[in-house]
């Protein structure tokens, strides 16, 4: 039999307070980058996506990284990160504070630039002709969508649904065939007033793969195989946010959820769903939340699967809880 393919997901804290400074960051000596990077190398995956990575247009932070990934024995020949809706600017006061050009004013969220976006690091070849960018995608355009209702109407002209980006990549496997990847970031459904504008989007942005599934959009569903993955930012059963959405795609008969597990033995007193899904741990606020996911579509035969958690005797235990609040999510599928 094949090898099996390991896909990734994980936000791995590669996001900076202002632009250049990941770039800055992966030249030097940073304790939070060296554990990023150990731990990556350990996932050994094949391919990976790192969700809360600063973009740049010249791709320099993006081929730093796989300069240190190379060199600890992991290359990535194939990557692809596109410009995401963070923090480009929209000349418009969205949250309505009588103020603009501040982080919540642009696209998505973002404090400059590209804060906080997407990287696809993979071992496959990337068929780059073939990758469909969504990011431009109207939030108006969203059948069903949840758009505040008194939203102006010159903001619902410009506002674009992904807070970050939606892509839709084909990876070339090594018997022929296509694997699509649907890969997003979500933003957090909180940060924001009753209106619930985040909580709203972040259903929205979930929403929109079931669209596009359902054909239900101006694009052509996705040929199968495909994966849903990335940072939902949305727990199933606990938290805040509107579950709708997640959990219609949670039970999608065209997709699977594998529920990768962790070992960490946690359990938040008061929530409601299973502590060993969690994909991120935020002490200060609500506890463990399961909030990146990958999903693989019904077709494709599920071999293996987790949470990469710190385990006391874990090697990597330090490394894991100096990279990120977040935690690794990896699948083993046989390749189609």
């Amino acid at each position: 039999m094949a090898d099996p393919l390991r896909l990734v997901t994980w936000d791995a804290g590669f996001s900076r307070q202002g632009p250049g400074l990941l770039y800055e960051s992966l030249g030097k000596d940073d304790p939070q980058i060296a554990a990023a990077v150990t731990v990556i190398a350990a996932l050994n995956a094949d391919v990976l996506l790192l969700t809360g990575f600063d973009y740049d247009a010249g791709g320099l932070a993006l081929r730093a990284l796989t300069d240190r990934l190379a060199a600890a024995g992991v290359p990535y020949p194939h990557t692809l990160a596109l410009r995401p809706n963070a923090g480009v600017p929209t000349g418009l006061d969205l949250d309505r504070n009588g103020q603009l050009g501040q982080a919540r004013d642009a696209m998505g969220y973002g404090r400059f630039a590209g804060q906080g976006a997407m990287a696809l690091l993979s071992r496959l070849p990337i068929d780059t002709a073939g990758v469909t960018d969504f990011t431009g995608f109207l939030w108006a355009d969203l059948p069903g969508n949840l758009i505040p209702a008194d939203e102006p109407a010159a903001v619902r002209a410009v506002q674009r649904l992904s807070s970050t980006g939606h892509w839709q990549v084909p990876v070339l496997l090594p018997g022929g065939g296509r694997l699509m990847l649907l890969a997003f970031a979500a933003t957090p459904p909180v940060f924001d007033g009753p209106e619930d504008r985040n909580g709203r989007r972040n259903h929205d942005e979930t929403a929109f793969w079931l669209r596009l599934l359902d054909g239900a959009l101006p694009a052509p569903p996705p040929a199968a195989p495909f994966v849903v993955l990335g940072k939902i930012n949305l727990d199933p059963a606990d938290g805040d946010g509107r579950r709708q959405a997640l959990r219609a795609l949670l039970a999608d008969p065209r997709l699977q959820d594998p529920q990768p597990r962790g070992s960490h033995g946690r359990h938040d007193p008061g929530q409601a769903g299973d502590a060993a899904l969690d994909t991120a741990l935020f002490e200060k606020g609500v506890g463990g939340l399961r909030v990146d996911y990958v999903l693989p579509g019904a077709g494709l035969r599920v071999l293996g699967a987790g949470v990469l958690w710190p385990g006391a005797p874990d090697a990597l235990a330090g490394p894991l809880m100096a990279a990120s609040d977040h935690y690794p999510v990896w699948v083993d599928l046989d390749l189609p």
